[in-house]
């Protein structure tokens, strides 16, 4: 008999972090616009689609579809093994970086999907962001065909092995270069150590967040291998409870690491400055945003995400026999 704890305990990681929860006064129209348009492709099934509108946006059409796009991506290569899921993710790098060609006929959805995403994208954006985006992407694309292989061969990494493809996987950094969209920001300031340290804090605060909070689900489907709870139970011999308990500790500790650097940031002159204080501004928000996502979505916790805000409980959830079960099935596990 099963004597472990049916219920987990999720610190409030953000509970001291000055960045408030915002919301972009022009969201709902945005998002109903963007959620019609990316419908049309028809790339999931009806029970997937229903499964994958539970996902919120937070921010305007640019990042809402880069969102949609992430989710779709993920959806797709989450179910498939290294060989499917390199080719797979061929097609998306090929589409980001030639976005007007004609793409082949009968090839995957996601090329078309993400090539209408980015030929969007370079209408209206500065070449800076655009060379910073696709090369993050690019990472995180490939980091993705390494987790497909980490699955397949059942691997769990250590620790430190496991932060340091967590934080291409967690697609953070492209996230977070969507605050460059409208900025001329100079490689100097953008890979000055001061500041790359500064985005590599909130890319671990992200994964760290995700990684609490999708747990319970991932466990479920027998995924969890590539899950920061699972590779600190394994390597520090913890339970469920303690290695939550250790997440949050770490989490707290790079918060520290943010706020301690923000103070190291240099000056680069008055119109330069203004803009550097946006974009740091604006990754210490995708903190916040990631944190409040993954509660006000269904992705996660289903329909108990407020709930579970609240009391901090989580029901542990019974295991999926995945083998049987549909991908659509696997996306409504949380409910």
């Amino acid at each position: 008999m099963d004597a472990r704890p049916r219920v987990i305990y999720l610190p409030d990681t953000m509970a001291n972090w000055p960045w408030p929860r915002v919301m972009n006064p022009h969201y709902e129209a945005v998002k109903a616009e963007v959620d019609e348009s990316f419908s049309h492709f028809k790339g999931l099934s009806p029970e997937s689609q229903e499964a994958f509108n539970k996902c919120d946006s937070e921010h305007l059409r640019i990042g809402c579809d880069f969102i949609n796009v992430l989710g779709i991506v993920d959806m797709y290569t989450d179910i498939e093994n290294a060989t499917v899921t390199e080719a797979m993710v061929g097609i998306v790098i090929d589409a980001v970086h030639n976005p007007h060609k004609t793409r082949p006929e009968g090839e995957c959805i996601l090329g078309e999907i993400v090539q209408q995403f980015w030929a969007r994208a370079i209408q209206s954006t500065s070449l800076p962001f655009q060379r910073h985006f696709l090369d993050s992407y690019t990472a995180y694309l490939r980091a993705v065909v390494v987790e497909a292989l980490d699955r397949d061969e059942t691997r769990c990494r250590g620790i430190d092995d496991y932060i340091k493809l967590r934080r291409d996987t967690c697609a953070a950094k492209p996230a977070i270069a969507l605050y460059e969209m409208g900025m001329e920001l100079p490689e100097e300031v953008l890979y000055h150590p001061v500041v790359t340290e500064l985005t590599e804090c909130i890319t671990e605060l992200m994964l760290i967040d995700n990684d609490m909070i999708s747990y319970n689900r991932e466990q479920a489907m027998g995924d969890e291998n590539h899950n920061l709870i699972t590779t600190v139970m394994v390597e520090l011999g913890l339970d469920r409870s303690g290695a939550m308990a250790w997440a949050a500790y770490y989490h707290a500790e790079v918060e520290k690491r943010f706020t301690n650097g923000l103070a190291k940031v240099p000056s680069w002159g008055p119109s330069t400055d203004v803009l550097v204080k946006e974009y740091l501004d604006g990754m210490a928000t995708w903190a916040r945003a990631n944190h409040c996502w993954s509660y006000e979505t269904q992705r996660y916790l289903g329909t108990k995400g407020p709930v579970i805000q609240r009391t901090r409980l989580v029901p542990l959830l019974p295991k999926v026999n995945c083998k049987a079960a549909s991908a659509a099935a696997k996306a409504h596990v949380a409910d």
